[in-house]
């Protein structure tokens, strides 16, 4: 059985590094066809949230499978998420919003993307169904690989050794990728939300593989930044956004162009306590950003969202703050990549 094989360790990759492009992902809406280049795909398919290393193994099995069969790759993926469908009075952090989780499969060497609209009608497939309807019918899957937990149709009926045993006899090889494992704990999308709900930027980013990012248009602010010294861009990230308030070192990237700077995310309870934002102060920049959807990448935590007695007291831990910012961008952490470039 699949469960029985020892976990992938995530220091033997193959995880790519230091550095991945992203950019807008090739993404196809379910049962529309696939161009020609891309017919006849090996199909990875989960969630994927994150896009993290247990996700970029089963991505990495894909493309060696498509390899062998010389066809194309791609993802197959759900929105909304099946939990947020199942129980919508339980909110779920996303890790990655779904256009970044597209565009982050594709840094990983996926050629397209389809998404699902998972509803009412869709939950209600069968697993024989999806495979025939969907995986044969529609896509005429060249293959297909899965991770060793991933469940599938009405009631979860379809399994890895479900999906194992129905296409026995046909010509579509099935690869099931075993958990990948740190230091014996499953790397898993759970374990990040709760990292990011810590704080722990580096304990999500080891589990990710890469420094993880948001990305948001940004919007106007009250200017109190530019009159405290630090111009701020601000960035109203999704509700479903689990990260702890506070400050980070993090670094962004507009309109090609890589910067370093420090980023609080929070209600700013020395002002307003208002709605949640993140204000990001780009170092050595000046320049108009309204209307951009800059990606930031979070390199480290450096301390919780604070009320001060006074403005002084504020601008002086933000000079701390800064040079913290700019001491986390000089160190590197080990198996970490940026797909900012």
């Amino acid at each position: 059985m699949v469960a029985r094989n020892p976990p992938h360790d995530v220091s033997s990759g193959p995880f790519p590094g230091p550095h991945l492009p992203l950019h807008p992902a090739s993404v196809v809406r379910g049962f529309d066809e696939l161009p020609e280049p891309l017919a006849r795909p090996v199909i990875a398919i989960g969630n994927f949230d994150g896009v993290h290393r247990g996700h970029q193994a089963v991505i990495a099995s894909a493309r060696a499978l498509a390899r062998r069969l010389s066809r194309p790759t791609a993802v197959l993926t759900f929105e909304p998420h099946p939990r947020a469908f199942f129980a919508p009075g339980k909110p779920m952090a996303r890790i990655t919003p779904p256009d970044l989780k597209a565009a982050i499969a594709q840094a990983f060497g996926i050629d397209t993307v389809i998404v699902f609209d998972f509803d009412a009608g869709f939950a209600a497939r069968t697993a024989a169904q999806f495979v025939d309807d969907i995986l044969i019918g529609r896509y005429g899957a060249a293959g297909v690989v899965v991770g060793h937990d991933f469940h599938f149709g009405k009631r979860r009926e379809g399994s890895p050794a479900f999906l194992k045993s129905y296409t026995e006899g046909l010509d579509l090889p099935v690869e099931i990728v075993r958990p990948v494992a740190d230091a014996d704990t499953p790397v898993s999308s759970s374990a990040i939300r709760a990292a990011l709900a810590a704080g722990d930027i580096a304990q999500a980013n080891h589990l990710l593989g890469y420094r993880w990012i948001a990305q948001s248009e940004i919007v106007h602010g009250d200017a109190r930044g530019r009159l405290l010294g630090y111009p701020t861009a601000n960035m109203r990230l999704p509700a479903d956004t689990g990260l702890r308030h506070g400050i980070y070192a993090v670094r962004a990237r507009v309109d090609g162009i890589v910067r370093d700077g420090v980023a609080s995310f929070g209600r700013r309870p020395t002002f307003d306590d208002g709605a949640p934002l993140l204000e990001v102060h780009l170092f050595d920049f000046s320049g108009d950003l309204y209307g951009k959807r800059p990606e930031v990448e979070f390199l480290a935590w450096i301390r919780p969202e604070l009320k001060f007695d006074s403005v002084e007291a504020l601008v002086a831990r933000m000079d701390d703050d800064s040079r913290e910012a700019r001491a986390a961008a000089a160190a590197r952490q080990a198996g970490v990549v940026s797909l900012l470039g």
